[in-house]
């Protein structure tokens, strides 16, 4: 029992740490609150330095019956997540300074980001939606943080679609669970599991499989916002405060398709062992062409920059669907483009979030039409937007260049060329509304005069992820290393 407590002791530490944070907002003054990020700094700190540690004393196994898994899989999102939250800390610690609650800001923050780390290990159905809950319930809350019109309305439909979603997901566990009798997606040889039922292929199974894996899909999708479960998402991005807005972008979606390659990969099977193999992968390959036209053509007529970058994660998410549809070939290069394109896009989406951040404080807009001359007025801020926007068109030399190629390589190898055709004219496409907001920035006179600057804090985070998207643009190797190790775990 220690043992399997000890392999999940970084999510544990997150736990501890939010009350911990909580517990000091009680007996902090209001003018000392702006410490508690640095509680929030040594919480995600501890969590890294105890997979480290684990990692050294070779404590990879699965742990309380197999529900639960350390291995590299886990072990990368672990570190995504834990990268993701620090970077969102950092850069918005004096946005939250402004806020009434900054206690419970930051500890459902962590609590959020504990829950996704749950789900990128979680083996066993039950601790999937367990974790599931807990990673979703505490974005609810962050949605409607802003107590406004907008923000209130942002949780509201956040929580009912959501509660929705999470019913679909359940009833597709249901499904599995009244076929397989167990919960378990793996499990050694001789026990009874989800995966062990899908090998023997039993065409008596077929029907119901092909129903769990639709109510699964459908319920996953909208976590991750794939069309057409993809409502609340310019929605929440417009009303949830910039830094939520910034997290739900890159994390949800990570911690999402960590699900759904546990349970497609690990569950449903591959290749020719799986018996609805090509079933679900028809699934996410229409899901995917779907959610890029949707998504491209909708952000091209926004006004509102967090909208379009809604509505571009709605096609980003179309993109990495791709590498889903295309593991159902039998290779795992499908499965190393998904993880390597969910950490350059974490590191893309953050940055352009950061800036727009930055400069809606400044100017007290989101319209496109207010970054006019936003090139001389703030070099830093324009130029890591531009950079960042860049990268998600996927343009060279930029990590989404790398990440675009990466996982089209995946689909063609995997017989999915129509699907590569679609997603590079999307491409084409996306490079209008990109572009546009950086030739306003750079080719438009500014409407106001004066400088804006960032905050220490936040000049630090636009750096970082800055700078990391130029490097894994230039020199890819060592992450797609990573990504292709992380997902051995799985084969």
């Amino acid at each position: 029992m220690l043992q399997d407590l000890d392999r999940i002791g970084p999510e544990l530490i997150l736990m501890v740490a939010a009350g911990c944070v909580l517990l000091a907002d009680l007996v902090l003054r209001d003018r000392n609150r702006g410490w508690l990020p640095v509680g929030v700094f040594a919480g995600l700190g501890a969590s890294a330095i105890w997979t480290v540690v684990l990692i050294l004393r070779g404590r990879e196994a699965v742990a309380f019956s197999g529900t639960y898994s350390l291995d590299t899989f886990s072990i990368f999102f672990v570190f995504l997540f834990i990268g993701v939250a620090g970077l969102v800390t950092l850069a918005s610690a004096d946005y939250v300074r402004t806020m009434r609650y900054q206690g419970e800001f930051w500890a459902v923050l962590m609590l959020a980001t504990g829950g996704m780390m749950l789900m990128a290990g979680a083996r066993d159905l039950i601790l999937i939606f367990v974790a599931l809950e807990l990673t979703s319930i505490s974005q609810y809350i962050l949605a409607a943080f802003r107590r406004d019109d907008k923000g209130i309305e942002a949780g509201l439909k956040y929580i009912l679609m959501g509660a929705i979603a999470s019913a679909v997901i359940l009833y597709g566990m249901a499904f599995l669970f009244g076929i397989a009798g167990t919960t378990k997606l793996i499990a050694p040889d001789g026990e009874a599991s989800i995966a062990a039922l899908v090998l023997e292929g039993d065409p008596g199974t077929r029907a119901a499989l092909i129903a769990a894996a639709v109510l699964l899909a459908t319920g996953l999708s909208f976590k991750v916002g794939l069309v057409p479960f993809h409502m609340w998402v310019p929605d929440v991005y417009e009303g949830a405060a910039t830094p939520v807005a910034a997290f739900l972008s890159v994390g949800s979606k990570a911690a999402g398709f960590a699900v759904i390659l546990r349970i497609f990969y690990q569950g449903f099977g591959i290749g020719l062992d799986g018996l609805v193999s090509s079933d679900w992968s028809n699934v996410f390959a229409a899901l995917a062409a779907i959610s890029m036209c949707v998504g491209n053509v909708m952000a091209l007529v926004q006004t509102d920059i967090k909208r379009l970058l809604g509505y571009s994660s709605i096609a980003q998410a179309g993109n990495v669907a791709i590498g889903v549809a295309a593991i159902a070939a039998g290779s795992t290069l499908g499965a190393s483009g998904v993880v390597f394109f969910l950490a350059t896009y974490a590191l893309t989406n953050l940055g352009a979030f950061f800036a727009v951040m930055a400069i809606s404080r400044r100017t007290e807009s989101f319209e496109i039409e207010d970054y006019a001359g936003m090139g001389r007025r703030a070099p830093l801020l324009a130029g890591v937007l531009a950079f960042c926007l860049i990268s998600l068109t996927g343009i060279p030399p930029t990590a989404g260049f790398v990440a675009k190629i990466y996982i089209f390589n995946a689909a063609v190898q995997s017989d999915l060329v129509w699907l590569v055709i679609v997603a590079v004219v999307n491409s084409a496409l996306s490079a209008f509304y990109y572009l546009r907001v950086v030739s306003h920035m750079y080719l438009a006179d500014p409407e106001a005069e004066g400088d804006i600057r960032p905050g220490p804090w936040l000049a630090a985070s636009l750096a970082i992820t800055g700078v990391g998207v130029l490097v894994v643009g230039l020199v890819p190797s060592p992450l797609l290393d990573a990504a292709e190790r992380a997902v051995t775990a799985l084969g």
